[in-house]
């Protein structure tokens, strides 16, 4: 039975991708109102740097989440589990129509798009009665600038995707979290005196004054985990951005 006062206590949540960024900020969330966490991610290193941080029953593990075998024999050996969250993804590089690769463009897919789809198709079998998957987009598909293409084309497909599967994998709920900008090595190429320009830029043009944390973030997949009647949704948490 699902507590009414705390919905995760004792629900084990997987969360690709959770070894740092909004991935880790939502395992973290999660474990601090009682869930079981397993974050599976492709670098040990922040794998183990990101058990630190969680309770003793964290656990971790290593996989490639571009390819699907490795997706498909993660699950295989999991048990049943409570909600699935998907946050993977890398770093996107912004060009100009003209400029884009289309073989370097494709790769961005890889990831953010088959590797999520890969792992609903693998882990959605095995979500307890109750559960939900929630999967990541971003506000470029609502609002793209010059540059941002593939980064509009992969957020828009992930949200067509997330509607699709709430209805083909009802009655496990499937929600999308999209966020804006947010403060994460996603951002790590940029020089840091660019980067932290850019961050003041965005705040100063923002509604709310301030640019996006990860635990800013986490907090909306907290929610679309706990409550237990949206399905099909999009929780847009951006500060404002596609507004201004």
């Amino acid at each position: 039975m699902i507590s009414t006062t705390n919905p995760l206590e004792g629900k084990h949540v997987i969360v690709m991708g959770g070894s740092a960024g909004i991935g880790f900020a939502t395992a973290k969330a999660a474990a601090e109102k009682g869930a079981v966490i397993t974050i599976v991610a492709s670098n040990q290193q922040r794998i183990d740097s990101a058990l630190k941080q969680l309770p003793g029953n964290a656990k971790g593990q290593v996989a490639d989440l571009s390819k699907e075998e490795n997706i498909k024999n993660f699950f295989a050996v999991q048990s049943s589990f409570d909600h699935l969250v998907y946050t993977a993804g890398e770093n996107i590089q912004l060009n100009h129509i003209d400029e884009t690769s289309l073989s370097e463009a494709q790769k961005f897919f890889t990831i953010r798009y088959w590797g999520a789809l890969a792992a609903v198709k693998y882990g959605a079998p095995k979500i307890n009665q109750g559960g939900s998957i929630t999967l990541t987009s971003g506000i470029a598909g609502n609002r793209p600038g010059k540059g941002w293409g593939i980064a509009a084309s992969i957020t828009s497909a992930m949200e067509g995707f997330a509607r699709a599967m709430a209805v083909e994998l009802a009655p496990t709920r499937v929600n999308i979290v999209s966020p804006g900008i947010v403060k994460t090595d996603l951002w790590g190429a940029i020089p840091e005196n660019e980067r932290e320009k850019m961050y003041q830029q965005y705040a100063e043009a923002l509604l709310v004054r301030k640019v996006a944390t990860p635990e800013d973030i986490a907090l909306a997949y907290i929610y679309l985990m706990e409550q237990s009647f949206g399905t099909g949704n999009t929780i847009v948490a951006d500060g404002g951005g596609v507004l201004v």
